[in-house]
C-alpha cells in the first residue's frame, strides 16, 4: 500500500492509513494492540480506563444481535495507575499512534485519568462520554452540553496531546453536543458510540443481559452513525472519526464522503483482525479507479450541492 494515497494527518498526528481500532475490542494489552497494528490498523484505541479498578458486570454481557453485537460489559478495567505500565510497554512495541480511551464520574476525574495516560505515553486521548450502560458516566455526561463542556474544558487544560471526544447517538440532535465539545476545546470528534438497546429471552421471559440494557454495535447501526457524521460535517469544520458498523471498504468510503477523515472499526475485528488491511486495499483501489490522489480529496464530497 502506498502511503501517499492512504496516509492522513489527523488532529496533528500522522497515520499511515485512515483505519483505527475502536475502543472496546482487543484493546486491553500491549500484545493485542500490537497484533491489531500488524493487521494493518493505522492507529489503535485502548479499552476505556478509569481512575480506579472496576470489575464490570456479571455474565451474560454480550448477545449476538441480528446484524451486530449487543454488549453491557460495564467498563471493566484495572484503573489508570496499573494500566499506565501497559501504556508504557505498548509504546515500546507499537509503530502506530496509541489513543487511550478514558472515562470518569466528574470533570476532575476525566482530567486526572487523561493526564496520567498522556504522562505514560498516550499519543492522543479519546473521551468516552457516551457509554450507554453505566450510570453517572458516559451517556449521562454526553447527553448534556453543560456537563460535556466542563469535562472537555478541564481535560483539555490537563493534557498537551490531541483530545478526541466520542459522541453518543442516543440524543435528539448530535450537532448540539458536537458544538459543545468543539467550543470547549476538542481537537476532534468520534461519531458514534453504541446505540442503547436490549434483548429478551422468550423462554425465561427475562432480559438476557445481566444489566438489562446495553449498547448495540455492528452493521445495524451504520446508517445512524453515517447520518451523525454527515450532520456534524454539515455544520462544523472539525476532524471526525466515523465509527459504527464498518465491515468493508465501501462502508469506510461512505463515511469519508459523509465528512469523516478516518474510521474506527470494532465489531468486525472480532471476526477478522486482518480486516484493516483488507479495507485499506479496497479504499486504495477505489481511489485509483476514481483518479483521486489521497483519502483527503474525497472527505465530505457527499455535501456538494
Amino acid at each position: 500500500m502506498e502511503s501517499n494515497l492512504l496516509g492522513i494527518s489527523f488532529a496533528g498526528l500522522s497515520l499511515e492509513n485512515p483505519t483505527i481500532l475502536a475502543s472496546g475490542i482487543l484493546g486491553y494489552t500491549a500484545e493485542s494492540l500490537k497484533r491489531v497494528a500488524k493487521g494493518g490498523a493505522g492507529a489503535v484505541v485502548t479499552k476505556s480506563i478509569g481512575a480506579s479498578p472496576r470489575a464490570g458486570y456479571p455474565n451474560p454481557t454480550v448477545v449476538q444481535a441480528e446484524a451486530g453485537l449487543l454488549n453491557a460489559m460495564g467498563l471493566p478495567n484495572p484503573g489508570i495507575d496499573v494500566y499506565s505500565e501497559e501504556i508504557k510497554y505498548a509504546k515500546t512495541v507499537l509503530r502506530v499512534p496509541l489513543f487511550v480511551s478514558v472515562f470518569g464520574y466528574s470533570a476532575d476525574e476525566y482530567a486526572s485519568v487523561a493526564s496520567k495516560a498522556v504522562e505514560a505515553g498516550a499519543d492522543a486521548v479519546e473521551l468516552n462520554v457516551s457509554c450507554p450502560h453505566v450510570k453517572q458516566t458516559g451517556a449521562e455526561i454526553g447527553q448534556s452540553p453543560k456537563f460535556l463542556s466542563e469535562v472537555v474544558e478541564k481535560t483539555k487544560a490537563a493534557v498537551n496531546k490531541p483530545l478526541i471526544v466520542k459522541l453518543s447517538p442516543n440524543v435528539a440532535d448530535i450537532t448540539v453536543l458536537a458544538q459543545a465539545a468543539i467550543e470547549a476545546g476538542a481537537d476532534a470528534l468520534t461519531a458514534v458510540n453504541t446505540l442503547k438497546a436490549m434483548a429478551i429471552d422468550t423462554e425465561t421471559m427475562m432480559p438476557i443481559l445481566s444489566n438489562v440494557k446495553g449498547g448495540l454495535s455492528g452493521p445495524a447501526i451504520k446508517p445512524v452513525a453515517l447520518r451523525c457524521v454527515f450532520d456534524i460535517a454539515e455544520q462544523f469544520e472539525v476532524p471526525i472519526i466515523g465509527c459504527g458498523g464498518i465491515t468493508d471498504w465501501r462502508d469506510a468510503v461512505e463515511f469519508f464522503l459523509a465528512g469523516a477523515s478516518a474510521v474506527e472499526i470494532g465489531t468486525a475485528v472480532a471476526d477478522d483482525d486482518e480486516v484493516f488491511r483488507t479495507i485499506c486495499r479496497g479504499i486504495e483501489t477505489y481511489l485509483r479507479k476514481k483518479h483521486y490522489g489521497s483519502v483527503k480529496e474525497i472527505v465530505g464530497l457527499a455535501h456538494r450541492k
